[in-house]
């Protein structure tokens, strides 16, 4: 089965979206007023102090969260408003740890061609487009170092034939080198596929290199959001340039 592709120019778009979490009687808002458009095709990097929402906002977009103020569109449509599964094949989540199921790479493959009713042709091919020997499909996911766990993480999201590819610090417990091969992985996967990246990161070298557009936030507000060759050379807001000038590790200065 295809993916239906959706004709818009803004693959993502944040409405005045919120997210709050009730601890016994407080109200903790964890995003607030949060207003963006993710353009179609682009790569745009989330930066931020630790704790300012970040992952929770990836989250809004596949609906492991539910936004409790605002909207959350993806591909023009509310996400509450999708199949749930149709949504996350749309709009696929790479995580850090990039989670394997137990079996062998070949398996964990063809999990993602079940769940969306794909049929998938050559496993040997995806597996090899990813960097990686297609002799590894046999062998135990769970056995394979995290550089390899990220490559066949990255092959289940083109098994899924997502338009959307959500990353959260997918390259921040990698060594050095592993981080540049996975980095370098994803914006060919980017070019080849035209796909939208929403791409959390600390690495601000990493945004800087990476993304089309670059937002900032800080304690689960948007601070900034520009060009990334404006943002770090010409932000506009004195958060910015003080998160960039490194003197927001934590959010609470803001």
């Amino acid at each position: 089965m295809s993916i239906e592709k959706l004709k818009t120019d803004i693959a993502i778009q944040f409405k005045q979206a919120g997210k709050c979490y009730v601890n016994g009687s407080e109200k903790q808002m964890v995003l607030q007023n949060i207003t963006g458009d993710v353009p179609a095709g682009a790569v745009v990097t989330l930066v931020g102090p630790s704790g300012s929402g970040k992952s929770t906002l990836l989250s809004l977009c596949n609906l492991l969260l539910t936004p409790d103020e605002g909207e959350v569109r993806i591909e023009g449509k509310e996400v509450r408003e999708w199949d749930v599964n149709k949504l996350r094949q749309h709009a696929a989540l790479a995580f850090q740890t990039a989670p394997m199921i137990p079996g062998t790479v070949h398996d964990n493959l063809m999990l993602a061609a079940r769940l969306h009713d794909i049929s998938l042709q050559s496993p040997e091919e995806l597996i090899q487009y990813v960097g990686l020997s297609k002799n590894i499909l046999p062998r135990s996911a769970e056995e394979l170092s995290g550089g390899q766990k990220q490559r066949v993480a990255l092959a289940r999201t083109l098994v899924n034939q997502s338009s959307i590819l959500m990353l959260d610090e997918m390259t921040s417990a990698l060594d050095p080198s592993a981080a540049k091969e996975i980095e370098e992985l994803i914006i060919k996967i980017h070019k080849d596929e035209q796909k939208t990246i929403l791409w959390v990161t600390h690495d601000l070298e990493q945004a800087r290199r990476v993304g089309d557009y670059t937002w900032l936030l800080a304690n689960g507000r948007l601070i900034e959001k520009a060009e990334t060759h404006s943002f770090f050379h010409y932000p506009e807001k004195e958060l910015t340039r003080r998160f960039l000038q490194g003197e927001l590790a934590g959010g609470k200065d803001l």
